[in-house]
């Protein structure tokens, strides 16, 4: 009980408490130190009961714990008299008991915090890495994957991000600069539902709940913005028919790729509502985002995977290909060709992609399941042995490793 009450809080309240620290002390260093004291705590204190409303107990514990260590710095950097310090810290001490600031009484502060974190002052990869850490609780570790860096690497990157924020507004942005941000925070928020479906490290096939955290907070975006934004119901359509399929995407612990899907365990009330979402934007201007959501909203109808309308897809892949020129969409694109024309031509479309670009398993899978359908036997083999060393997931490992005892049975 006491390990699924700290995992429900670590989930559900980590980023709003997080927000409601670093709004009354304006110093992210201390919000996050006191708040993993606070769950430090939790795990010594609640075996012996867990508290009827456990936020509002961490909220108070964190403050306490930057209580003391604010008294600490004081005295330690004699910036104040003792007794000045004693005595504004007492009156702190006292705020905090009479008013714990729980968290369900509040408006969703996590939103300032995601755009505190898409700060100009940040570069968008720091902004993304920051915001993925501190509202979603994504491991440095993982980070470190995501962003094909060493974790010592992302670790100094993050500790440099906060101490740009150290003393930044709280306040939600207007104007100009709102728009700048949004366009930041819904990057940051794609990328943190990528790293739901595409797990850095371990045994872990996908992690649904990191990608409904992104989706939750796309929803929240958009519900507090002025005006209606385009591209940011794109991206929610976007990101509701990638996440109808969840429950379809593994099978007895194993991963089930998109053909072969069950798709009556799809969400059909999310498809139908990324759809809606899609219907006004028909005939806008094509945009990263909406033309993403269009490719997935073509294997959402289709109602087999024979019946994918593969042309139509690499037509759109071909406008995206003209607004965001990266390997990743080149890969994809080139999928897309071998479903469309044949695995020649989507073999001939790979070529041009290094390892450099694209590091990682991805780019010898593509190759080794195409030229497998080619009936290039021994290279397909080679292929799969070189993404099988290059994953670092299990599940996706033995995915592979299944692959290519299939060619070699031919």
């Amino acid at each position: 009980m006491t390990t699924e009450a700290l995992a429900a809080a670590q989930r559900d309240e980590w980023g709003r408490l997080l927000a409601l620290l670093v709004a009354r002390y304006r110093r992210l260093d201390l919000a996050e130190d006191g708040l993993a004291d606070a769950f430090e705590a939790a795990a010594r204190t609640w075996p012996g009961g867990v508290p009827t409303n456990p936020a509002a107990w961490l909220l108070v514990a964190a403050r306490r714990r930057i209580t003391d260590r604010l008294r600490a710095e004081a005295v330690a950097n004699r910036r104040l008299p003792q007794l000045a310090v004693e005595a504004e810290l007492a009156e702190e001490a006292q705020r905090t008991m009479a008013d714990p600031g729980e968290p369900g009484g509040v408006a969703d502060e996590r939103l300032r915090l995601v755009l505190l974190c898409a700060h100009p002052a940040l570069s968008p990869e720091a902004a993304a890495a920051l915001t993925l850490r501190l509202v979603l609780g994504v491991s440095t570790e993982d980070l470190a994957r995501l962003f094909l860096v060493r974790t010592s690497t992302m670790a100094a990157r993050l500790t440099r991000a906060r101490k740009r924020l150290a003393g930044e507004s709280f306040g939600v942005p207007v104007g100009v600069e709102l728009a700048d941000r949004v366009r930041v925070v819904s990057d940051v928020a794609y990328l943190a539902f990528t790293a739901g479906y595409a797990p850095g490290s371990g045994a872990d096939v996908l992690r649904a709940d990191v990608a409904g955290e992104a989706l939750r907070l796309v929803r929240v975006l958009r519900d507090v913005l002025p005006r209606p934004d385009d591209e940011v119901d794109a991206l929610l359509a976007l990101m509701l028919l990638q996440h109808s399929r969840r429950d379809a995407r593994v099978r007895d612990g194993r991963l089930v790729l998109l053909p072969d899907q069950d798709r009556l365990r799809w969400h059909g009330h999310e498809i139908s509502e990324a759809i809606e979402l899609l219907t006004p934007l028909a005939h806008a201007s094509p945009a990263p985002y909406l033309l993403q959501a269009l490719i997935a909203a073509e294997h959402a109808i289709a109602a087999t995977a024979a019946e994918t309308d593969w042309s139509r897809i690499v037509a759109r892949y071909d406008e995206l290909l003209g607004l965001v020129d990266s390997p990743v969409v080149r890969l994809n694109r080139a999928v897309a060709i071998g479903e469309a024309d044949g695995p020649l031509a989507g073999l001939a479309a790979l070529d041009g992609l290094t390892d450099e670009e694209l590091p990682g398993h991805r780019l010898p899978a593509a190759r080794a399941e195409l030229l497998s359908r080619a009936g290039r036997v021994d290279e397909a083999r080679a292929a799969y042995d070189a993404a099988i060393e290059r994953c670092g997931n299990d599940a996706e490992v033995t995915h592979l490793e299944a692959r290519r005892a299939a060619v070699s049975l031919r």
